[in-house]
């Protein structure tokens, strides 16, 4: 996999690696019969019920995720998909023949733990195989022969990596990757519950407004666990991550190697105020008990969308695709009462729970004069600016580097597993790729283009993460003020995707949380 970061602002993804296996993946994956179309109706309905408890609209992880949950408490659940393939941007798809591709997503870490455990994703069929080492920059540069940077979870060798070009980096690497656990660690309990409904603290009688105030909690525990560091915390939220790596090292091919996890999938420099908590968002994750593991799915991103599909149909949920949805029936009490789809059928429901991006749920499913004017200005001003190019290859031989050829027989080498940053010498190139970003000059490999991920995968904008992930677009403002709780101004209707908190990348917390807030709903009507 390669990571090109001359050009459109971040980079462009080669899916060199993984393609050059596919074979075996592709024989792994049929093996298991994870066919898109078979798995839409395996174990459940052979056709469409007119009537649900829950409808969820868009089969991408989120979606599946929050049907697997709604299902797993009783609430007869929906999913309906309007492409013919499961799993939203996290999809396999053949696109050359003979080969098959992560089209869109293509690594998985930020899947939360708890929705591995509790939805046994293993037991459906998910199996990672984890990057080690993860990084590999190869420097062009005039000297013989050229040095290149790999990086891996052995921190000696790491080490040893950096001490080319620094030794004082080398010393302080380390810390760093201390100092960057303690924040993960400390605001991990906030991507697993709702943001803190600012709106409710006050309201309702003593014990309510008591009742309300446990919202906080993990707000408190990110706090407290943050302590005397809360000062310098603060610094790498809001502050460019070049100042924040400058203040680490000095070793430029170190610092641009970093950096690109701050810039990927924002329209962002890495001089850019903010660009700090999008490096932080990237390295969040977990895989297999391994904090900021990252790794390749077998058989492609789709199978873990079909493994979630294989929960939640396991559990009794109906999963539909070529279901397009044209519009959320209201009520004449202005809930939500199901949706309509484009050839006309009516499916009722007392809950919907909305996978589309905010842009797509808020103002093209519902009727604009149903929702507070304020609210559909919020949604209409999300920066939804994109980046992000992707183009899958198919190749007939591993890539050779200069700083690191392949042997004789070609076998693959420790760095053909890893995200490949080409044109990463510095920081000033990834600023110099945003600035020609800005002025509308893409890479001349471009396949798919911000208006293609748009078109395919309803990514507004083509942003991957339904919205850009800067400060005023996170927590208590995602998508908008007031409601970023995952319910809407149309009581009944939430939203369950990537628009909502916490926000992008293959997490499924946006989904897991939602169904819980709308399981309670539920109950209690």
């Amino acid at each position: 996999m390669a990571r090109h970061c001359g050009a459109m602002a971040t980079r462009i993804q080669a899916r060199l690696s993984t393609v050059c296996s596919s074979r075996w993946l592709q024989d792994w994956h049929l093996s298991l019969g994870l066919s898109g179309a078979r798995l839409a109706h395996a174990g459940a309905a052979e056709r469409l019920q007119r009537e649900y408890d829950a409808v969820v609209i868009g089969a991408g992880h989120n979606g599946l995720v929050a049907a697997a949950y709604l299902q797993q408490a009783g609430v007869h659940t929906a999913v309906l998909e309007k492409r013919h393939v499961l799993g939203g941007a996290a999809v396999t798809e053949e696109i050359v023949p003979g080969f098959k591709f992560s089209r869109a997503s293509y690594l998985l870490s930020l899947l939360r733990p708890q929705i591995y455990a509790e939805l046994e994703l293993q037991r459906h069929g998910l199996r990672v195989l984890p990057r080690d080492p993860y990084s590999f920059t190869p420097l062009l540069e005039d000297r013989s022969p050229p040095r290149s940077l790999l990086l891996g979870h052995n921190m000696a060798q790491n080490q040893q990596q950096i001490a080319q070009f620094s030794q004082k980096d080398a010393q302080a690497y380390p810390e760093y990757e201390a100092f960057m656990g303690g924040m993960v660690s400390a605001l991990d309990p906030l991507l697993d519950s709702p943001p803190v409904d600012t709106a409710a603290l006050g309201k309702g009688s003593l014990l309510q407004q008591l009742r309300n105030l446990r919202a906080l909690r993990p707000l408190l525990q990110a706090g407290l666990a943050l302590g005397q560091q809360l000062p310098r915390y603060y610094e790498v939220l809001t502050a460019p991550i070049s100042k924040i790596l400058d203040q680490w090292f000095e070793s430029e091919p170190l610092k641009a190697t970093l950096a690109t996890d701050a810039v990927i999938g924002a329209m962002t420099s890495p001089h850019t105020p903010g660009s700090g908590y999008v490096l932080l968002h990237h390295v969040m994750g977990e895989l297999e008990g391994r904090r900021g593991a990252w790794g390749y799915v077998a058989g492609g991103m789709g199978a873990l969308s079909q493994a979630i599909a294989h929960a939640a149909t396991a559990r009794g949920a109906h999963i539909f695709v070529e279901k397009a949805v044209c519009h959320v029936l209201l009520g004449r009490d202005g809930q939500a009462r199901g949706v309509a789809l484009q050839d006309g059928t009516e499916v009722r429901s007392k809950l919907v729970l909305s996978n589309a991006s905010p842009q797509i749920t808020f103002l093209e499913l519902i009727p604009q004069e149903q929702l507070p004017k304020d609210f559909v200005q919020r949604i209409q001003q999300v920066d939804t600016r994109s980046p992000v190019t992707k183009i899958n290859v198919a190749v007939d031989r591993l890539p050779s580097f200069l700083a690191a050829p392949n042997t004789r027989d070609g076998q693959p080498l420790p760095h053909h597993q890893c995200s490949i940053h080409l044109n990463c010498e510095n920081t000033h190139l990834l600023h110099q790729a945003f600035t020609e970003a800005t002025h509308g000059h893409p890479s001349n490999r471009d396949i798919l283009t911000p208006p293609d991920l748009e078109r395919i995968f309803g990514l507004p904008g083509g942003n991957i993460f339904h919205g850009g992930m800067s400060l005023d677009q996170l927590y208590f403002a995602r998508p908008a003020p007031s409601y970023s709780g995952y319910r809407s101004p149309i009581p009944g209707l939430y939203l369950c995707g990537s628009g909502a908190h916490p926000g992008g990348g293959v997490m499924g917390a946006a989904g897991r949380n939602a169904a819980q807030v709308a399981l309670k709903d539920f109950r209690s009507l």
